[in-house]
């Protein structure tokens, strides 16, 4: 399967986290969800990569690259349901998602010297532009600099992790077991927010089976799928691609949740798949090998 595609449906994936979190109970609290579907997730991860991928010792540089995109994980998590929290979904989203290619595309070239290509800034571009249409196509959005600060640090977070996990890819190591690997890490570190937030309601039955989703599907179905594409293409153009994730939120959004359709939501969804389509055509490859150092 063609690896921007494998990209797009675990865009598709992580697409579905608003409509389940938005159709499960009242009262749970958002960042003991982040945390419930990362542990979930990693323990999905371990079992599947046990059986799918052959182990092997990892040499110390790759250690230590997974311990820092593990400690990037629980970051871009935690930081972007707080920015979620401290300056609402619209601004929260735009910011943490849309800064997110660019500060790959940014990193990869400092870290590994690779070129930033004008049809991966072009497609970026259109993709970031059409972001911020679909989330501030509700309107009433206030901007707090505290929660974009988080929002940036979300998106900081969520690129270096990328940058850092094709390190790994790169390096050898099945995308299977690096992802086990990495979410293993994440969700040690995330633990003692499960503890601080008492559970945040997700013992009750719909709790229980919104974190269970999304530890699933969005967590440990699209992350193995997005580190397979991740494999055969660059950070940026893959932080480019799973644009498609607030695409489909709105979509979902639309459809399931009854949320208004506003004249700018059409507008931000055909910039979103333009720039998608001018990435998913004809892919770039990657013509030489990240470092194994961070």
């Amino acid at each position: 399967m063609p690896a921007a595609l494998l990209v797009l449906i675990a865009a598709v994936c992580f697409g579905t986290t608003g409509t389940a979190q938005a159709l499960g109970p009242d009262g749970i609290d958002p960042l003991a969800v982040g945390a419930g579907r990362i542990l979930i997730g990693a323990v999905l991860l371990v079992a599947y990569a046990r059986h799918t991928a052959p182990s092997a010792q990892a040499p110390a540089a790759s250690r230590r690259t997974l311990l820092v995109a593990g400690a990037f994980v629980a970051i871009y998590q935690l930081a972007f349901f707080a920015a979620v929290r401290e300056t609402g979904v619209a601004v929260g989203t735009v910011v943490a998602l849309g800064s997110g290619p660019v500060f790959a595309g940014l990193i990869d070239r400092v870290v590994t010297g690779a070129p930033l290509h004008r049809r991966w800034a072009a497609a970026t571009g259109l993709a970031v532009g059409g972001v911020t249409l679909l989330a501030g196509g509700g309107g009433g959005t206030e901007v707090i600099p505290l929660g974009v600060g988080l929002a940036l640090l979300s998106g900081l977070g969520y690129a270096s992790y990328t940058v850092a996990a094709k390190q790994l890819l790169d390096a050898g190591q099945a995308p299977e077991r690096v992802m086990a690997q990495l979410f293993t890490v994440g969700a040690v570190l995330l633990v003692p927010v499960l503890a601080l937030t008492g559970g945040g309601g997700l013992g009750s039955l719909g709790g229980l089976a919104t974190v269970l989703y999304l530890g699933t599907i969005p967590t440990a179905v699209a992350y193995v799928l997005f580190a397979r594409g991740l494999r055969r293409l660059s950070p940026g153009e893959t932080s480019t691609l799973t644009l498609a994730e607030p695409l489909t939120a709105t979509a979902l959004g639309i459809v399931v949740l009854s949320e208004p359709f506003a004249p700018t939501t059409a507008v931000g969804a055909a910039l979103v798949l333009g720039g998608i389509v001018l990435l998913a055509l004809q892919p770039k490859r990657r013509r030489g090998a990240f470092p194994a150092t961070a």
